[in-house]
Order: C-alpha cells, then structure tokens, then sequence
C-alpha cells in the first residue's frame, strides 16, 4: 500500500481514470463523477506524470486509451470493481439487520408461534423472519443467521445452546381415552391406534424405540395405524380423537396444560438427545440476533422452571 500511495498521490485518480477510459471521454467522466472537464483532464495529466506514462491518446473532441493505458485500465477496472463489490456487501448487511431463524413447521407451529406476540412485546424494533423447512439447511451457505437443530450439541459447523431436552410421551385425547379406556401400561397401549410419524428427512425416535425404553417385549410394526409425515398433521390427528401418537413435550406441553391432550401411559422416555439454538461456528452474531438467540434461551429456561414446580410441590407435600 505504500507503493501505491506514492506511484499514484491521489488514489481519487484511478476512478476518474477509470471512468474516463470507459467512456472514451473526458466530458462525460465529468458528467458522471459531478466534476467539470477541466478537473478531470488535471487529474489523468496528475496520473500520467506521476507514472511516467502516457494513458490517453487526444484527439479532436474525444480521448482514447494508448496500448499502455488499455493494459492500466484493466487492472484499474478489475481493481476498483472488487473493492466496489466489497463495500456494497458492508453497506447491505449495514442496512438490512433482520434476523432470520431456520426452522421446522413443527418448531414454528408450536413453539415459536404461541411465544411470537410476547417476543415482539419485547423486541419491538427486531424484524424475526421465520424460514420453515422440511430439512436442515447449511446455515452459511444460505446466509441464515439462526437455526433449530435436534441433536446433542457435537455439530462441527455451529456454536449452539439448548433450548430443551428431548422427552416423548405417549400421548391422545380425552375422548379417545374415555371411548377406548385408558391402557394400564405400556404392553396394553400396543393394542391401541398408533398414529406414526414418518419424517422424510430428520431421523427422529418412533414407537419401536419408545416401546424399547419401557418394555423389554420387541415392539412389531404390523404395517397398520395412521402414518403421517408432518408433526402438524401428528397432532392435529390425536386432537381429533383419531389415536395415540408420540408427543414431544417441549411442543406439546401448551395442550397438556389446556387439558387438550393427556399421557396416554405414565412412561417418558428421555433421550440424550435435545432441540438446540444453532449458528454458524465462529460467526459474529450482530445485537438483533444475540437479542432473538438469548430470547430463545430464557424461554426454554423459563419453560424448565415450570416444569420442576409441580415435582417440588408434591416432594414439599411428602407426595
């Protein structure tokens, strides 16, 4: 950088240069660049002097670039076209400061949803968008700044936090357990209508594996029950009385508490698995998105703080 600071003085130079060459004109690199056509003629002679070379042929109304300033106006172009793209990527992620989080339709259906209003109570001035997905996205090569992630926080690629761990229940409606009778454990429930999920793209735990942690007995698929590859569809599915179907409690615990939805058998089975809070590893998160990331995170919190209070009460009570 020194060398250029004193081959070339004025650095301003090289774009009227620039400009200058490529229109073929000193006149209209003036118009371009607000200057007159004197200043521009001033600063290619002020170029030329300081290189020792001559840039521009003159003719009559109009200039052209000589064989050594046709070799200088590309590398001067090439030049100033990448420091042109540089600045406008800063100046963009300088405007558009919006946070974007990468999720599943399950995840924004019945997590983030029911939080959304509260969350812009608080963050009036964050612009969240919501990207649902059927699959894991590459968070940096889709430039996202936030994803959701089921795992166990190992990822090469992300920093992460955990918003919750991962405990499925057994779960129906009233009015399916009351038409049907509620099993007495876990043996009696394969009896029952089992509403299955099945995720095309994220490997989760099915009724095999929760069987398994409760129930030395293999568990067979028959190939019968209702087979569904959306969780929203899952759902929707047991609301309506239609079965007993896995429930993920960090999702579903809203209809527990609404009486919506009941344990179907007492059994949890907890993996070691959880739902985390994902972004690039090593990324500079700006202050939207460590506000909408810490957010998260006291949710899930929030969430763990009410579900230990009915365990504390029944321990206090000698239950």
């Amino acid at each position: 950088m020194q060398n250029l600071r004193r081959l070339v003085p004025a650095v301003g130079s090289l774009v009227v240069f620039e400009a200058a060459g490529r229109l073929g004109s000193f006149t209209l690199a003036g118009k371009e660049l607000g200057m007159s056509q004197a200043a521009v003629s001033y600063a290619i002679k002020q170029l030329e002097a300081a290189l020792g070379a001559n840039l521009f042929a003159r003719q009559h109304r109009r200039v052209e670039l000589t064989s050594t300033g046709e070799r200088f106006h590309r590398d001067v172009s090439m030049g100033l076209s990448y420091i042109t793209q540089s600045a406008e990527t800063l100046a963009r992620a300088g405007r558009d400061r919006h946070v974007t989080l990468s999720v599943s339709t399950a995840f924004a259906t019945y997590w983030m949803l029911p939080r959304l209003a509260a969350f812009r109570e608080a963050h009036p001035g964050i612009d969240l968008r919501l990207q649902t997905t059927d699959r894991d996205v590459d968070l940096a090569a889709e430039r996202i700044t936030l994803g959701v992630r089921r795992g166990f926080g190992d990822w090469q690629a992300y920093d992460c936090a955990l918003l919750a761990e991962e405990r499925i229940s057994a779960i129906a409606s009233p009015a399916y357990l009351e038409q049907r009778g509620r099993p007495r454990s876990p043996t009696e429930l394969r009896a029952h209508r089992l509403i299955h999920l099945e995720e095309p793209f994220r490997p989760t735990p099915d009724w095999r594996q929760w069987f398994a942690s409760c129930d030395p007995a293999p568990f067979t698929d028959n190939g019968e029950g209702l087979r569904l590859n959306d969780y929203a569809l899952v759902v929707q599915a047991v609301l309506e009385g239609q079965g007993v179907a896995l429930g993920w409690d960090y999702l579903t615990g809203r209809y527990f508490e609404s009486g919506l939805v009941e344990r179907a058998v007492d059994h949890v089975f907890a993996t070691d698995a959880g739902f985390y809070v994902v972004w690039p590893r090593g990324a500079v998160l700006n202050e939207d998105a460590e506000s909408v990331r810490d957010w998260m995170i006291a949710q899930g919190e929030r969430k763990k703080r009410r579900a230990a209070r009915p365990a504390a009460l029944a321990q206090a009570r000698g239950v």
